[in-house]
């Protein structure tokens, strides 16, 4: 006997249990947008969904009946760990980005933003490499180290939406992207780049390094290969172009052409898109709720913060309290449901059973009837005399009955 072939969508279906401990380990993360928002927010969902890949929900279909609830519900088994929300208000855009299942959670006010598209539309040389998106970008994070819970928890927060890198047995050609966070501490912003990485070797010619590159050299104004070759002034644009600070020696081989293991090679940076200029607002204790931690705006005293803390346990008493007794009201009228139930199926069968008669009587119209045959005749009936003749009677009046019906 054949076995049966299992469909494409079963075929498709990953094994949760078999996932590699790298992978499960690694922070993923859900980027939505709610509230009313334009074709620009939903774009710029996109990109970020895009600089967080391969460890976020890429195609990420939501509907506005869709709450955070949702999307905590199923964290758990699909590994999510950050949730990024953007929303906005008739103030501007801003973008909270919290840890699940329980928070914090850090709101920003996006100042400014710019979508993947334009930035790269207008750069005069465009680096796009779909296979460098197949692997987490690097994180680097300038002026970070200022003084202020807000700024070890941002730190923390970022550091965290990604997987960190281990430099003893990190692959180089792993390494395409970066995501650079600069924070400026005179006006409180952090500017957003992502940037692709390209490495090109150095202290060779523009002619050398096209041939070494497999490119097609044009040779019409050269009257030989070695004239090509060693042409003054044409230094490749890696060396006339980039810092010397730029160079270092690569301690891996680079899948690229040109650099070679513990050769000199010159990275370079495509910026990628989006930009986003962010101002931390609002740190919440919570998920998307709770105690606030810091505000940029308003400052309370430690009065005001235990008034706020004391209202906050009463309203959470009032609804485990509101929620018991429901639970009980609830449990009370199933009680009282089994019981009518219970008590109408008692009622049904003692009613049919009452309705069941015996077919013959219980015997007082027979002694009547015998007793006036005694007085009137002197002699004694026969025992079926007067049983038969009510059977009969009985038997007469149920075809008479019928008769009548099919009438």
């Amino acid at each position: 006997m054949a076995r049966k072939r299992k469909g494409r969508s079963v075929r498709k279906n990953q094994n949760r249990l078999g996932e590699p401990e790298e992978l499960v380990q690694a922070p993923h993360s859900f980027v939505i947008n709610k509230g009313v928002t334009d074709g620009n927010v939903a774009e710029l969902t996109k990109d970020f969904r895009k600089v967080m890949e391969p460890y976020t929900a890429s195609h990420l279909k939501t509907r506005k009946k869709n709450t955070i609830k949702d999307f905590v519900s199923i964290a758990g088994p699909l590994h999510v760990s950050h949730i990024s929300v953007f929303s906005r208000s008739d103030l501007g855009l801003y973008l909270k980005i919290a840890r699940l299942p329980r928070g914090p959670t850090l709101t920003f006010k996006v100042c400014n933003y710019s979508l993947a598209k334009d930035v790269i539309s207008s750069l005069k040389k465009q680096y796009v490499v779909e296979e460098a998106f197949k692997h987490s970008p690097l994180v680097v994070l300038n002026s970070f180290s200022g003084e202020g819970m807000q700024m070890k928890l941002m730190a923390s927060m970022f550091q965290n939406m990604f997987p960190t890198l281990n430099l003893t047995s990190v692959d180089l050609n792993d390494v395409r992207r970066c995501v650079l966070l600069n924070y400026n501490a005179s006006s409180k912003e952090i500017d957003f780049r992502h940037y692709g990485i390209k490495i090109a070797p150095v202290n060779i010619s523009k002619g050398v390094k096209k041939v070494v590159q497999g490119k097609v050299p044009n040779l019409a104004k050269c009257s030989d290969m070695a004239e090509f070759l060693t042409k003054a002034g044409m230094l490749s644009e890696s060396e006339a172009e980039e810092d010397p600070n730029s160079h270092v020696i690569l301690g891996q081989k680079i899948i690229s052409r040109g650099n070679l293991e513990s050769g000199k090679s010159a990275i370079k940076l495509s910026e990628l898109g989006p930009r986003l200029t962010l101002k931390l607002f609002k740190i919440e204790d919570g998920l998307m709720d709770g105690e606030v931690l810091y505000h940029d705006f308003i400052e309370k005293t430690e009065e005001e913060k235990e008034e706020i803390r004391k209202k906050k346990e009463a309203n959470k008493r009032l609804k485990e309290k509101r929620k018991k007794i429901q639970e009980a009201n609830v449990r009370k009228k199933e009680e009282e449901k089994q019981g009518r139930k219970k008590k109408s199926n008692g009622e049904e069968k003692g009613e049919n059973v009452s309705k069941k008669r015996p077919l013959e009587d219980d015997g007082k119209d027979d002694d009547d009837d015998a007793e006036y045959y005694r007085q009137e005749v002197g002699e004694e009936p026969d025992k079926d005399l007067f049983v038969k003749k009510i059977r009969t009677d009985r038997f007469k009046n149920k075809k008479f009955k019928k008769a009548n019906k099919n009438m």
